[in-house]
């Protein structure tokens, strides 16, 4: 069994995830709560958990400031759920040490996924491989981008995009699915913001850019 503890202020919240984690498949994940920052922190000193859910905006303490005491102590898988959705937060998440970032309103079986893989990783179950399109190569295991030889800076979004589509190459992303999955699921974010977070990935992997193709009226694939 793996033990989960999830500081979230919102019952709606609570009652969804753990409900979702406890009949996906039963007897997997214990999943415990804390309803502010100061509780979380305290009950993640004292207790051995197999990953921590934390919201950002909470009573006492906010998720951060959790996050930033728990990375002196413990390398235990951490994931963000947020309705926080800049890139400067996404970005203070990740250099804080997270290891993923989810943004509300949230599918839960995205949330599910994504909690078993950070589990699986962290306890040496599974290694993520390394993703090649051409001269292009992407290694979720540590975040960093590769092209022509040359390691690319890229921001979160551009690096959420990239990967999508590296994880599915030579098959069409949809600009929906694709901005569900970069920005949150509903998020309402304008098409417009995709258009130029694709202008200026496809410029910073320069002539190998055009690997990712626009399909018309239907969307974007990677190809080598």
């Amino acid at each position: 069994m793996y033990h989960i503890l999830m500081v979230e202020d919102d019952r709606d919240i609570q009652e969804l995830v753990r409900n979702y984690f406890t009949k996906k498949e039963k007897g997997l994940f214990e999943l415990e709560i804390a309803e502010n920052g100061q509780e979380g922190l305290e009950k993640a000193y004292e207790n051995n958990y197999d990953c921590l859910l934390l919201d950002v905006m909470l009573p006492e303490l906010d998720g951060f400031e959790i996050c930033r005491e728990i990375r002196r102590e413990s390398d235990v898988p951490i994931l963000f759920i947020t309705a926080r959705s800049e890139e400067s937060d996404i970005l203070n998440g990740y250099a804080l040490g997270c290891d993923d970032y989810v943004v509300k309103p949230f599918p839960l079986p995205v949330l599910y996924e994504k909690v078993n893989a950070l589990i699986k990783r962290s306890k040496g179950l599974v290694r993520s491989k390394v993703f090649n399109a051409g001269d292009i190569s992407l290694n979720p295991n540590n975040g960093v981008v590769v092209c022509d030889g040359e390691e690319v800076k890229l921001t979160a979004r551009e690096y959420a995009i990239l990967k999508v589509l590296m994880e599915n190459k030579g098959v069409i992303i949809s600009r929906d699915k694709l901005m569900d999955i970069v920005w949150g699921y509903n998020s309402g974010v304008d098409e417009r913001v995709l258009d130029t977070h694709m202008r200026n990935l496809r410029k910073a992997l320069g002539a190998d850019g055009k690997k990712i193709k626009t399909v018309i009226r239907r969307g974007y694939r990677i190809e080598d």
